[in-house]
């Protein structure tokens, strides 16, 4: 999670920055950064300007484990708590325990980015509905039904509300799966 807020928290900061430079005449480019993939802006000399790497990268470099020995360390640490479970006094493994090697509870910053590496749980089928699955197999056959009727279709008019139905068609699809993963 850690990792996810701080793509976030950079991400609406290059968004910031990118609407602040807009406001001051530059424009949006179609090209992105080859470096990074940012959007690129230009000003009015006709320079490209990459928001990302020009102003956010020394605040990145010092979070790189590359560049920085501490965050190398961080990493390592990171991982290494990430991966090794601990015994219990029975002699059972878990990672539930929040005891570190030296036997002392573990930070609370250290639980969250432990837990980030160990990656998301696996993911539980949606449990079945015999309601939904029938829907949607009605609005799939109405689909199918659709689509071979517009690949013959030659009035414009036809070949319209038929479009209309199949966009109602995937509505309801994308609905339905809603419903069934909620």
């Amino acid at each position: 999670m850690k990792v996810f807020q701080a793509r976030r928290e950079r991400q609406d900061k290059i968004s910031k920055l990118m609407g602040d430079y807009l406001l001051k005449g530059y424009k949006m480019l179609g090209d992105c950064c080859e470096l990074c993939g940012t959007i690129l802006l230009q000003d009015k000399q006709k320079k490209n300007y990459c928001v990302a790497c020009q102003e956010l990268d020394s605040d990145i470099d010092k979070d790189n484990p590359a560049l920085n020995a501490q965050a190398a360390l961080s990493q390592v640490r990171e991982r290494q708590l990430a991966t090794q479970p601990f015994p219990q006094a029975n002699g059972a493994t878990s990672s539930d325990s929040p005891l570190s090697i030296s036997g002392q509870p573990r930070p609370e910053h250290c639980e969250g980015a432990a837990s980030g590496l160990r990656g998301p749980p696996p993911i539980q089928p949606p449990p079945h509905h015999p309601a939904i699955s029938s829907a949607e197999e009605a609005v799939l056959n109405k689909l199918r039904w659709a689509t071979t009727e517009l690949q013959h279709s030659a009035s414009v008019e036809a070949s319209i509300q038929l479009c209309g139905l199949i966009r109602g068609c995937a509505d309801s699809l994308r609905s339905l799966k809603e419903l069934q993963l909620s």
